[in-house]
């Protein structure tokens, strides 16, 4: 049964590992591959010296370093609240409910961020303004000091619902017999919770904080292109639109790849060193 699951991967995943080779030439589609130019680390170079890649990688960071701590944060508290509901129906419908945005596409999930931000009639400026929080309209997608934030709450509204569901299981293999012992130690729900309840899944934070910390140059692309404009570019470009902008659209496949080589690298270290951190912490770990 695992064979065509191995041969997806072998074919989608390994296989194309030889394409990096074109980081390294200056490729031209209309030649053949081996007759290309090559030319060394010049495109590493150039990614490197360019400012505008730099800037990327700020943004790309930033915006995954956001998103992995309110990412984890909020699905842990959900979690928690979800299983200390004792209604079973109410807890079905909160869950359903929560993890319903997953299953939409970035298009229309963006579509409705921009039309609750929007200035004239969007939903938040609305009851911020209702509140006394502000006193005009904010032009929130036209700040760039906003976006970043924005991209945060965004994932965290689409992701929460979906994200809480691993947490769930995990909590549903404590052993209830714990939960019996600290009743007759006399503590109360508050305290179940964080002598039982985060003890219980932590194996799971912490494999789950791995594989993500690999993907901390993968802040994104759906979200930012489709939020992003030229008023905050300089805060919305990640990694994977400079790929597009700069390689691909303007058929420099070379550069392309070199960006896509750098953050597979770069990701393999980070859950390389993440691992090693695990394992002298005795924590559990990927290997």
């Amino acid at each position: 049964m695992s064979v065509p699951i191995l041969l997806y991967i072998i074919l989608f995943f390994y296989v194309p590992i030889w394409g990096w080779l074109m980081a390294f030439q200056n490729y031209k589609p209309a030649l053949d591959f081996w007759k290309q130019k090559w030319v060394g680390l010049q495109q590493f170079r150039f990614l490197f010296e360019d400012d505008t890649f730099i800037q990327t990688i700020r943004n790309t960071i930033g915006m995954s370093l956001i998103n992995l701590v309110l990412g984890f944060s909020t699905a842990i508290i959900l979690a928690l609240l979800l299983n200390e509901i004792r209604v079973s129906f109410l807890k079905r419908t909160i869950q359903t409910v929560s993890y319903l945005p997953h299953f939409l596409s970035w298009v229309i999930a963006a579509g409705i961020v921009a039309t609750s931000l929007s200035v004239d009639d969007g939903i938040v400026n609305i009851l911020l303004m209702k509140l006394g929080l502000i006193h005009e309209p904010i032009m929130w997608l036209s700040e760039g000091k906003y976006f970043w934030g924005i991209v945060g709450a965004s994932n965290v509204w689409k992701e929460v619902g979906w994200n809480t569901i691993i947490y769930l299981a995990a909590i549903t293999s404590i052993d209830p017999s714990l939960y019996e012992a600290a009743s007759m130690d006399g503590a109360n729900r508050y305290q179940k919770m964080r002598y039982v309840t985060l003890p219980g899944i932590k194996a799971t934070f912490i494999i789950l904080l791995i594989i993500n910390i690999g993907h901390i140059l993968d802040a994104g692309f759906e979200v930012q292109y489709l939020l992003g404009n030229g008023l905050v570019v300089d805060w919305s470009q990640t990694i994977d639109i400079f790929v597009l902008k700069y390689g691909i659209a303007l058929g420099n496949y070379s550069l392309a790849t070199a960006a896509g080589m750098f953050k597979t690298v770069v990701s393999v270290i980070l859950v390389v060193i993440a691992n090693s951190i695990a394992k002298r912490l005795g924590e559990e770990r990927l290997l």
